[in-house]
């Protein structure tokens, strides 16, 4: 018999969670971990793990293969480029202290793709091979360029599938921009930092009755699944939860992606104690999905998620379903997604751009037109996996984490300091420990959430595997 290598972590309730290099998982009591640790495992113990895939018999070819082949799956990295961040002007209307991209004001000049950026971008789309694409217009405030816009939608039909997303402060709402959304393929994300005034008072130059009045015309005219908005937390002073919660709901957004202020752009001089706020923010996190998961279960005429939470959950039970990049493992730079800016230089992320644009490291990889994969390329690309690191190896929850050098980077200038050491781990640490809590909690109101958010048929999620 193979035993299949093991990881453990110590569970709030008081078992131990066992986790193989595949993702699968069970939680053991203390007599099955002293049984292990002593060399005694019953037969009924050996039945278990063979089971469930925690031991294979050598003479099981196709066992092992299953195992080799999970094993794979988590750690597939995609390889056609199919993800483009465009950002056609650095230039916006608004001012937000926390803004991570250090944006160029309205009336300043040459902070707009010229006509030649403009001609470089469509020939890049058309040296595309994939037949799907998705593109994203970030800024600035991209809807001030919508003629920009439209050129690039229209050089993507050619592919069988083109998904479009704004993301936008819905100030600028004209004929040019209404177009631009009434199609079908074209989503809007923008932000939404709880109720108005908590919206304006972050969102420095908000004209409040405008966005309300602007945000409420575009929901009605599409509904709410065309917009995604996403609130900017300040984990030392974060707005109340059950108002966050009632200002989406009665916009009839069900979805809410928290987020804390990130450590980029303005945000560094203007809130710098962003880089060091990991305590407040897992706080108000777990309060915010135990409040969700209460709602959830009292009234399950509709069902409220917290988005990230969302996508770690469904990266422990689907892997390869979520390419959210925080948390690929492998995370390639600049592979399947790449960034131009609005002088037409080349990014591995939006946040790379963002810490180039600040003056802290530059990490572009060239200008559009050129092939980006050179030396620095292949240096970020080094580091992008969490498969090697030391610390990592041993973490129970490897199979389900990415590795974020840029924010690494942006925190503390290198890439060395030892993994338990950073923001992202400690995190993310924090956020599966509690995932997995949730996991096994026999609550009912706990299970349907978990199962909604799985998205299950079922009514309820059954237990997390348990072994006594």
């Amino acid at each position: 018999m193979n035993f299949v290598p093991l990881r453990t972590r110590a569970l709030a309730s008081g078992q131990t969670l066992h986790v193989s290099d595949a993702g699968q998982f069970f939680a053991g009591s203390d007599a099955f971990v002293s049984r292990a640790l002593g060399d005694q495992l019953s037969l009924d113990d050996m039945a278990f793990l063979e089971r469930h895939g925690h031991s294979i018999r050598t003479e099981d070819r196709l066992g092992i293969a299953a195992h080799a082949y999970n094993v794979a799956k988590r750690l597939t990295r995609a390889d056609e480029l199919d993800y483009l961040i465009l950002v056609p002007t650095l230039r916006c209307n608004l001012s937000c202290s926390y803004c991570q991209v250090s944006r160029a004001a309205i009336s300043h000049k040459g902070f707009d793709w010229t006509e030649e950026c403009l001609a470089k971008v469509l020939h890049l789309i058309d040296q595309l091979s994939t037949s799907r694409i998705k593109v994203e217009f970030q800024g600035g405030e991209p809807t001030l360029r919508p003629d920009l816009i439209e050129s690039v939608i229209e050089r993507c039909g050619r592919f069988d599938e083109a998904q479009f997303v704004i993301c936008t402060n819905l100030h600028v709402l004209g004929a040019a921009q209404w177009q631009l959304f009434d199609r079908p393929n074209l989503y809007i994300s923008t932000s939404l930092d709880g109720d108005m005034v908590t919206h304006a008072r972050q969102r420095t130059g908000t004209e409040t009755g405008l966005f309300e009045a602007n945000l409420r015309a575009v929901i009605e005219r599409y509904g709410p699944s065309k917009v995604s908005a996403l609130p900017t937390i300040d984990p030392n002073d974060p707005p109340d939860i059950d108002n966050v919660i009632d200002t989406y709901t009665g916009l009839g957004l069900t979805s809410i992606f928290l987020r804390p202020i990130n450590y980029q752009g303005f945000a560094r001089k203007r809130h710098s104690d962003s880089r060091n706020a990991h305590t407040g923010w897992t706080n108000y996190h777990r309060s915010f999905v135990k409040r969700l998961i209460e709602r959830n279960w009292r009234d399950r005429s509709q069902v409220l998620d917290e988005t990230y939470l969302s996508i770690c959950l469904r990266r422990i039970f689907h892997p390869g379903a979520e390419r959210h990049v925080d948390l690929r493992n492998p995370n390639p730079m600049a592979v399947d997604y790449l960034v131009v800016d609005y002088d037409g230089r080349l990014y591995p992320t939006d946040e790379a751009r963002m810490l180039s644009r600040s003056g802290v490291i530059d990490l572009s990889l060239g200008e559009v037109g050129q092939d980006w994969r050179g030396e620095k390329w292949r240096q970020l690309n080094a580091h992008a996996t969490n498969q090697f690191d030391e610390a990592c190896s041993r973490c129970t929850y490897q199979p389900f984490c990415g590795r974020d050098i840029v924010d690494d980077l942006a925190r503390y200038g290198t890439l060395d300091v030892p993994r338990t050491d950073t923001a992202f781990c400690q995190r993310h640490l924090s956020l599966f420990d509690f995932i997995f809590e949730l996991i096994y909690d026999e609550d009912p109101a706990t299970r349907y959430s978990l199962c909604r958010w799985l998205r299950l048929d079922a009514e309820t999620m059954p237990l997390g595997e348990l072994h006594s």
